[in-house]
């Protein structure tokens, strides 16, 4: 009965049949960040009934501008059992699944892409995003995939392409010549959300702590367990973020998920 309750406004718009598959999907998304986080809860909310998430790291006091899951009160929590703890209290019934790995080279097998219906790949990594892209291409299933969200302030420059005809971002160019350079090449076509705005950082990087909090860890204050990990450490520069575009990358993917699902 509560089921029926959350979603009868959907409904109204959908219908009933399109409400059971919607149920019925399944999808999987790498990277619950701030285009993934966002992604996840409009799939939840949409009524998507099997939702896998994969993301390695814990939250970040650096995460709270954007991310869904990120306040002062979660940092240094998992993100993805975070997320998984929100989005059921949500829909009770969801059936969620919560990983905290990376998908690379060496765990790509660990995952069966082909039982899902659809992929969203929010990896931030270029080697990873190419190498998830080239696997679910490969895959039965529907792939949706988001380029740099980073360094964009207007919303309504965001828009949706063919992967090949995306004009104007440094991460599609990146890929491309990735693919170009090692003559490995997606398997199929494949839609992506970008936006060709480029806004350079204006501030610059503060390491010092505000409030009890470091603005490059995941520590929070009283939890020594966690102190001086830097989840960004690994990448190679840190770029300027804003809640509502990060956040229109995310709802739009899911737009497409059930665009695809309506057709």
């Amino acid at each position: 009965m509560m089921n029926q309750a959350i979603f009868h406004r959907t409904e109204l718009l959908v219908g009933e049949d399109m409400m059971t598959r919607f149920h019925e999907a399944r999808v999987i998304i790498f990277g619950v960040g701030g285009v993934g986080s966002w992604c996840a809860e409009s799939l939840i909310r949409s009524g998507i009934g099997h939702l896998t998430l994969v993301d390695s790291d814990r939250v970040s006091i650096t995460n709270v501008n954007r991310q869904l899951m990120a306040t002062t009160k979660t940092v240094g929590m998992v993100k993805v059992e975070v997320l998984k703890e929100r989005l059921l209290d949500i829909n009770p019934e969801a059936d969620i699944t919560a990983l905290q790995k990376i998908y690379s080279e060496e765990t790509a097998d660990d995952f069966s892409l082909e039982d899902y219906d659809y992929v969203i790949d929010a990896i931030d990594s270029l080697k990873d995003k190419a190498l998830l892209i080239l696997n679910a291409t490969r895959a039965k299933t529907r792939l949706f995939s988001s380029m740099g969200a980073a360094l964009k302030l207007d919303p309504f420059n965001i828009k949706c392409d063919e992967f090949w005809n995306v004009k104007g971002d440094p991460l599609a160019a990146a890929l491309r010549r990735k693919f170009k350079k090692n003559k490995t090449f997606p398997k199929r076509k494949f839609k992506c959300v970008y936006s060709d705005e480029i806004v350079r950082n204006r501030g610059v990087e503060k390491p010092e702590v505000v409030e009890g909090f470091s603005l490059n860890d995941t520590t929070g204050p009283g939890d020594p367990a966690l102190l001086n990990h830097d989840w960004s450490a690994s990448k190679a520069c840190i770029n300027g973020t804003l809640a509502h575009t990060t956040a229109i990358f995310g709802l739009s993917l899911a737009g497409l998920v059930v665009m695809d699902l309506m057709k």
